[in-house]
């Protein structure tokens, strides 16, 4: 069936895209004395310089196919779904930790999905119900075995880093609506796309590369730089390009409901590096939880199969 192959592609890209952004929680982990917007403006000058080496030799025949309105939608997804978000969440990690951001970005899904409930292809909200209630059920246990079992950050940082999560939740779930919905429209493939998008972000960078690093240029070596810079190469290249493209495929192949759910992959990827990166199983809990969020995505990839369609 032509329609269920269709829709097991857009899953595969989708789990791809999950597996690859799951690495962005790290990031801000490993370069501990940099702040959220510093580190989010150094990986994007990685990845708009890797765009632009990608997109330079048809550079010319891309931009023939881009109309106003897609340079100005390339504009605030950039500056919105990129640098706004990152830094928000860069600057949570820190804050609260990476098992606490993750899990309420990890929310991300049912905003998505709540959003592409009137497409003209979505589910009815009533068959995708339990599939959400479990995916929130999910969250809402691992949020609350985390803030239990955690080690409790002071007051003020906490409020403010749950603020910054909660502001990456609202920003992403905003792109990932507008960046499905643009690519519907536009006439550029979803891998060139990808690049367009690196290539501003990374010009929005350059322009905030002196208000935002200035001050920071002296205060560390010439190691602790190349260091910064590896992370963020390595994090541009997997989540930015490689992970991108890959969901700008699965935008395209999926109903936006369903890409939605699929975005969980994000927070399983996540919690599966921080368990590696902490070298431990998950407990009884986190498992439960887990459990939860995979049952949420299948149930709700099962509500989208249907009968083949006829002539």
């Amino acid at each position: 069936m032509l329609a269920d192959r269709m829709l097991l592609k857009g899953i595969g890209y989708g789990v791809c895209a999950g597996l690859c952004w799951g690495v962005i929680f790290l990031g801000p982990q490993l370069t501990p004395g940099l702040s959220g917007p510093q580190f989010a403006v150094i990986r994007f000058l990685c990845y708009g310089a890797i765009s632009a080496a990608l997109l330079l030799p048809r550079w010319r025949r891309v931009c023939a196919s881009l109309t106003r309105a897609d340079w100005r939608s390339l504009f605030w997804l950039s500056l919105i779904g990129n640098l706004v978000y990152y830094s928000l969440v860069g600057t949570a990690v820190q804050w609260v930790g990476i098992a606490t951001t993750s899990l309420i970005v990890g929310l991300i899904p049912v905003l998505v999905t709540l959003a592409g409930r009137k497409d003209a292809d979505a589910v009815s909200l009533k068959a995708l119900f339990p599939s959400l209630c479990c995916a929130i059920a999910g969250v809402v246990l691992m949020s609350w075995h985390a803030l239990v079992n955690g080690q409790r950050p002071e007051t003020l940082a906490s409020i403010a880093g749950i603020a910054c999560a909660s502001g990456a939740l609202v920003t992403w779930s905003w792109f990932a609506v507008s960046n499905a919905r643009r690519l519907q429209v536009t006439a550029v493939s979803s891998h060139d796309w990808a690049l367009l998008t690196g290539v501003i972000t990374g010009a929005q960078s350059l322009m905030l590369a002196v208000p935002v690093l200035g001050f920071q240029a002296g205060m560390h070596g010439t190691s602790q730089w190349q260091h910064v810079f590896l992370v963020a190469a390595g994090v541009a290249l997997l989540s930015s390009v490689v992970g991108g493209a890959c969901w700008n495929q699965a935008s395209r192949l999926l109903p936006l409901a369903l890409s939605g759910q699929v975005l969980v992959i994000e927070t399983l990827a996540a919690l599966m590096f921080g368990f590696l990166w902490e070298q431990r199983w998950p407990d009884g809990y986190e498992g439960a939880a887990i459990a939860l969020l995979v049952t949420g995505v299948a149930w709700c990839l099962g509500c989208h199969r249907g009968p083949p369609r006829t002539a």
